[in-house]
């Protein structure tokens, strides 16, 4: 398939695999912003090719992962009230709240129906009057513009038993908070392609410049990636630090302009909660005052509800890069995809559950810890 296939070469990966190694005069730590990067890296074994020349550790790039507990509660306060249908994409339905998750509320006769847009459940909501049709709207600036139209297209249509829970976060905030960090170890950033394909890479430029860190905005297949690694790597060598994009195919400076204003006009940066991270100030989106009436935190009156995240869950050093999966003293035993303590274990595009679908099975990944520590 064309634009695919040819960047899933194993021929090409091996010989950009062996530029970077031949580039790189000492280790350079890499972090991926991206859920979908990370699976790649790991399944594929891009780290291990790269070995000794690049170390990536994972970012907060799956929405599902860094979306707090208490919005989780939320949907499930919501999922079991009558009269009340919560939708969501599927990816939503395992992660763990407080006390349990969207499947239990279901399986306990919670109305909660998977949706593939935010259209679907307005939709919904159009044909059942009756009923409050309320969509999970999780994800970065990549899904935005999707819960925006839905929005904007309720109020056009008057649709008055819809709403949405809101989780958006995004990226810049993000990376500004990991490079201030005392703990900081991030040298280069491969950027979120689909990410950029909505809002360009303005935002990234004076990041670079700041913190002189090279950002490379990348795709998400293995030569993607390592073309994204190698063009770091090269920046890193010559001491330069500015925004390069690999992933011409797709995105362009200025990102897609209609769908960035319609953002705009719908929803206003906002403080955000993430899980096991903390507040980031101005780093989520949420609804304008003039589209109020379609936030179900406001309808519901869901303001009240707080959790505390639990204290034997590292997903905060994982999402962080402090820390790799199997480094979790949890890992594989008291947390795994059937036993759940975070949501990066069952995510689609949790680092947790790329680690444990594939890097598991690599030598030493598994090693033993002693209780309290994390493995070496």
């Amino acid at each position: 398939m064309k634009y695919l296939s040819e960047y899933r070469d194993a021929h090409i990966a091996r010989a950009l695999a062996k530029e970077i190694r031949a580039t790189a005069t000492r280790t350079w730590t890499m972090m991926e912003v991206c859920g979908g990067q990370t699976h790649t890296i790991v399944k594929q074994g891009l780290d291990e090719l790269t070995e000794g020349a690049v170390e990536m550790i994972h970012g907060p790039g799956c929405p599902v992962c860094v979306t707090p507990l208490e919005q989780i509660d939320r949907a499930l306060d919501l999922a079991a009230r009558p009269g009340v249908v919560l939708t969501s994409f599927g990816d939503m339905l395992r992660v763990p709240g407080s006390e349990c998750d969207l499947f239990q509320i279901r399986a306990r006769g919670g109305n909660v129906r998977i949706v593939y847009s935010p259209l679907d459940a307005l939709e919904l909501a159009q044909k059942n009057p009756d009923k409050e049709i309320v969509f999970f709207a999780v994800g970065f600036e990549t899904t935005a513009p999707a819960n925006a139209m839905a929005v904007w297209r309720a109020r056009e249509l008057g649709v008055k038993n819809f709403s949405v829970l809101v989780s958006h976060v995004t990226v810049p905030p993000a990376m500004l908070a990991l490079l201030s960090a005392p703990d900081n170890r991030v040298q280069a950033f491969l950027a979120a392609g689909h990410v950029c394909t909505v809002m360009g890479f303005t935002e990234y430029e004076p990041i670079a410049a700041t913190y002189h860190v090279p950002i490379i905005v990348t795709g998400f297949e293995p030569v993607d990636l390592l073309e994204g690694m190698l063009m770091a790597v090269k920046q890193l060598e010559a001491g330069d630090a500015r925004v390069e994009n690999q992933y011409v195919r797709a995105v362009r400076r200025d990102g897609n302009v209609p769908a960035r204003s319609l953002v705009e006009r719908v929803f206003e940066l906002a403080d955000r909660q993430w899980r096991g991270i903390g507040e980031i100030p101005l780093s989520g989106l949420a609804l304008r005052e003039e589209f109020l009436e379609y936030d179900a935190v406001t309808k519901f009156g869901l303001e009240g509800i707080r959790a505390t995240e639990p204290a034997e869950c590292r997903a905060g050093d994982v999402l962080r890069g402090q820390l790799k999966p199997v480094q979790c003293p949890a890992f594989g035993t008291v947390c795994t995809p059937e036993h759940p303590l975070g949501a990066p274990m069952v995510s689609s595009e949790g680092a947790c559950a790329a680690y444990y679908n594939y890097g598991r099975f690599r030598a030493g990944a598994m090693a033993p810890a002693t209780a309290g520590e994390a493995r070496p």
